[in-house]
């Protein structure tokens, strides 16, 4: 197996002419006004934080919630409309303007990545889930589409985009596939949880074999693998200034199969995502059926991302009209009633039940004793976060990192609120942090309601997996949560506890336990997103106008009024 060449052919910006409405176009239209043109860089840009915040980092002071914190998270909306480009990083590189001293599990990191490569037909087109011999395969030898978004990001900081883009292309030729689980058919737009190269050394071929969902445990359809997917083709559009890929006519019908699956009309009557249990990174039995948080943010993200690829031709401006309709309605509802901090915490402990009629305060019915007695604990006095789940008589008050995280990057929650999350890590370090960042959920489901929610799943033990362990991967987001809002010092601190232990311990999946000190009892070594994971923190800290191509600036059409919404206040 070769090795994919370090100073692979980079891509400049491309125009495609011949097309009667193009990507870049769409920075016009009234809606958006977030301009998506490539601009060149200039050393202020390429900061990721405020001077202030820069010297808070350095004296190992943790700047306090102020206006001024509002105000800094405000000016690094700039980030977003930075042109990304394919440079090298960090590695094998000069110096970066910050001169930030690479760690020296850095360069072992990126050996680790290539030797995850996997190769079509001679082409790069992913990572393996993990390298780890000492186990049984199952399917960690394939390649995931949620798994390779970190070690994508990876490589187009360091100025190979040729992988990201094979990617693209043939999952999207994948999605094309007729995709059954025993008698029935899943809808078109459906892209695999994963595929696989099958070598087949007599007749001298590879054929690519794909998983729906029909052979994952639990048969249920992976929801956020087509909005990783658009998620991708926008970063690596910004990354490159490469429109020609999305605006080839396979992908832009890609996106549009991918948003009628989510924009078609039902029986709903909120704008969230109905989803089952396990359809996401937590991929087994964790009582996030419902409306999780990470598929509601990951929706909202990928929402935007299409407006923004989409092509203004016939079907392109209707799609465009659902989206905007869907943004706004979303928005609302998530801010409104996903969104908890302690003034929100005491109105519904004083919630009364059983209202009936459009004026009820207590709109979903919430039972103020079914709240768990850890949050009052848990809620810090300056501190919110988004939490796990809102429907009809049920509120999930668990902490979600992924969800939060994109929920900054997406500028799902507001300035405000984002400043709020990033409060709330630091004040609760030691339970979302521990020793190892970071908790994927927060707390341990245990006891009898481990049994009833989990049905006995021995791999979902409390402290464990996706019942509260802790996960390498979560790192490159939350460094660019902290980025995004001026709090470089949090992601230094929590990337210093993974170099402290990853690499000795041959790179783990995850971490268990309260505090993270134990690598996981079935966790797979060298695996493949925890190495991503770290570079893109890392490659992220040293460059911060990479973020450009994850983040998204606020739109001021979708910022809501200072005050809450009225169905949640007395």
């Amino acid at each position: 197996m070769s090795e994919l060449s370090p100073n692979a052919a980079q891509n400049g910006p491309i125009k495609n002419n011949g097309s009667s409405s193009s990507v870049a176009e769409n920075e016009e239209i009234d809606f958006s006004k977030i301009s998506e043109r490539p601009r060149p860089l200039t050393m202020e840009r390429q900061r990721s934080y405020d001077e202030r915040s820069f010297l808070t980092e350095l004296s190992g002071m943790s700047p306090r919630l102020s206006l001024r914190n509002i105000d800094s998270f405000a000016r690094m909306d700039h980030l977003e409309s930075v042109f990304s480009p394919c440079r090298r990083s960090g590695f094998n590189t000069p110096k970066s303007a910050l001169a930030f001293e690479p760690h020296p599990m850095f360069a072992e990191a990126w050996e680790a990545l290539r030797r995850s490569l996997v190769f079509f037909r001679g082409q790069p087109v992913g990572t393996i889930a993990a390298l780890d011999n000492s186990e049984e395969e199952l399917n960690y030898d394939q390649v995931f589409v949620r798994d390779f978004v970190p070690s994508a990001l990876a490589f187009l900081m360091n100025g190979e985009p040729e992988i990201v883009k094979n990617f693209l292309k043939k999952t999207l030729r994948l999605q094309s596939w007729e995709k059954k689980v025993d008698r029935f058919q899943l809808g078109e737009g459906v892209m695999p949880a994963s595929f696989k190269v099958l070598h087949d050394p007599v007749r001298n071929s590879e054929t690519l074999i794909a998983d729906f969902g029909e052979s994952a445990i639990g048969r249920v359809a992976p929801v956020d693998s087509g909005f990783w997917w658009i998620i991708l083709l926008r970063a690596y559009t910004k990354s490159t200034g490469d429109t020609s890929l999305a605006e080839l006519p396979e992908c832009q019908k890609g996106m549009r199969l991918i948003l009628t699956l989510c924009l078609s009309e039902g029986f709903d009557t909120f704008p969230t995502l109905l989803c089952a249990d396990g359809c996401c990174m937590i991929d087994r039995r964790m009582g996030v059926y419902g409306y999780p948080i990470e598929i509601q943010a990951l929706f909202f993200m990928a929402l935007r991302c299409a407006l923004l690829l989409l092509k203004q031709d016939e079907q392109g401006k209707e799609f465009i009209e659902r989206i905007v309709k869907r943004l706004h309605a979303l928005s609302y509802h998530m801010r409104s009633y996903f969104w908890l901090d302690m003034k929100q915490l005491n109105d519904i402990y004083r919630y009364k039940t059983e209202e009936y009629s459009h004026t009820a305060v207590n709109k979903f019915n919430v039972i103020p004793d079914s709240i768990p007695e850890w949050i009052f604990d848990f809620m810090p006095t300056h501190g919110g976060y988004f939490i796990g789940n809102v429907s009809p008589a049920r509120m999930d008050f668990r902490w979600f990192c992924l969800g939060n995280c994109v929920a900054i990057l997406s500028s799902l929650a507001t300035p405000e609120q984002a400043i709020a999350i990033m409060d709330l890590i630091e004040s609760r370090w030691e339970e979302l942090v521990g020793e190892m960042p970071l908790k994927v959920c927060y707390p341990a489901i245990e006891g009898h309601e481990w049994r009833i929610v989990t049905g006995c799943d021995p791999k979902n033990t409390r402290w464990s997996y996706h019942n509260a362990g802790s996960w390498p991967v979560l790192l490159w987001l939350v460094t660019a949560a902290c980025i995004k809002t001026g709090r470089p010092q949090i992601a230094r601190r929590a990337i210093e506890l993974a170099e402290a232990r990853m690499l000795k311990d041959s790179w783990p999946e995850y971490y268990d336990g309260k505090l993270g000190r134990f690598i996981g009892k079935q966790a797979r070594k060298f695996q493949t997103w925890s190495i991503a994971g770290y570079l893109v923190a890392k490659m992220m800290l040293e460059d911060p106008s990479h973020l450009g191509m994850i983040s998204l600036e606020e739109d001021k059409q979708m910022k809501p009024l200072i005050k809450r919404s009225a169905s949640w206040t007395f």
